[in-house]
């Protein structure tokens, strides 16, 4: 399908070594018979070498991974050395632009990989990008953000027992590095299947661009190209001050009442087991329930919703890890 020591053959065109491309992917039309396409920017260094593919905005609604990759773009960090980067900033073109999560048939597309060709508009689009596009990657690099107003803090996520995911994680180094296993028909498990090595960073909220979660995307980014020596010379790869928190199991802690959430911790802070970490109030000042830590761990997701029901996730802790964050990264997340 492609000789990447020379040409690379994609969506129909040959780009060399050297050559720089925007190729727009055409996926569907909407009513008034106008085109949707995704544009892909493809960079080719002047000497032949891996290909990362650099992809975010499979969820609509996930702002932080396009700004990322947009700034990977903007900043030409994109321009490889060697190899072949290949940035595609939004992947749900519909969702995007309409600020939602889905496409407009309702379906997850994260949740209906590899597609299918005659299936809904959401498995079409993922039978084709999975088709004509990943069999290129060598390493992907995926990016999305905590669901709704649930905040994450930056991690990335790998499959338990992999060792070179795992070690290509400590080149990232996001904050937290959690394993987590892979879901069916997810874009990660079918990267797995043609076995091609996959990091998804997670950081911030749906509908909210996040300065510093953006930062340490961008500098994973930096890290990960520095490794594979495709990082151009213009630019130094950000050092590694502290290594990221290995997670290996982690829990969600529910509401135990529905009312207004006052959460009293931020988001990277280890906590000890009895550790206050948000109160729930009625409106009327007659009830204040307090959420108290189940166990001693690390805060990696927290509820921004100031209203919440029974039931309802409010924080992601950690029920088992490795290392410690110093204090300089245990700083809240400002928004």
């Amino acid at each position: 399908m492609t000789n990447k020591e020379n040409i690379l053959y994609i969506l129909g065109e040959e780009i060399k070594l050297g050559e720089s491309k925007t190729i727009d992917f055409n996926i569907a039309n909407l009513f008034t018979a106008t085109k949707i396409e995704i544009p892909v920017i493809i960079e080719r260094g002047k000497l032949p070498g891996p290909t990362v593919l650099l992809t975010a905005a499979l969820h609509g609604d996930e702002i932080n991974g396009v700004e990322i990759v947009r700034q990977i773009i903007a900043k030409k960090i994109n321009k490889p050395k060697r190899g072949t980067i290949i940035c595609i900033p939004i992947v749900n073109v519909f969702g995007f632009l309409n600020t939602q999560r889905t496409f407009p048939d309702g379906r997850d597309l994260n949740r209906i990989f590899p597609g299918s060709k005659t299936g809904s508009l959401a498995s079409r689009v993922a039978y084709r990008f999975v088709n004509e596009i990943l069999p290129l990657a060598d390493y992907c690099l995926d990016f999305h953000t905590g669901g709704a107003s649930r905040f994450n803090a930056a991690q990335i996520r790998i499959r338990p027992g992999d060792k070179k995911l795992l070690s290509l994680s400590k080149i990232f180094n996001a904050p937290f590095t959690v394993l987590s296993a892979n879901l069916k028909k997810t874009y990660r498990a079918t990267c797995d299947k043609k076995g091609i090595p996959i990091l998804l960073f997670e950081g911030g909220k749906s509908l909210n661009s996040n300065k510093k979660i953006v930062r340490l995307g961008v500098q994973g980014v930096m890290r990960f190209l520095h490794h594979l020596n495709m990082l151009d010379d213009t630019f130094e790869a950000p050092a590694i001050e502290t290594q990221t928190v290995v997670i290996e199991k982690t829990r969600w802690i529910r509401a135990n009442r529905s009312g207004l959430l006052h959460t009293k911790i931020l988001i990277n802070k280890r906590v000890e087991k009895g550790d206050l970490l948000a109160t729930i109030t009625d409106p009327y000042g007659k009830m204040r329930y307090k959420v108290k830590a189940p166990n001693t761990g690390y805060i990696i997701n927290v509820n921004q919703a100031p209203i919440v029901h029974q039931g309802d996730a409010i924080f992601h802790i950690s029920t088992k890890d490795s290392l410690f964050l110093n204090e300089k990264e245990n700083e809240d997340f400002d928004e």
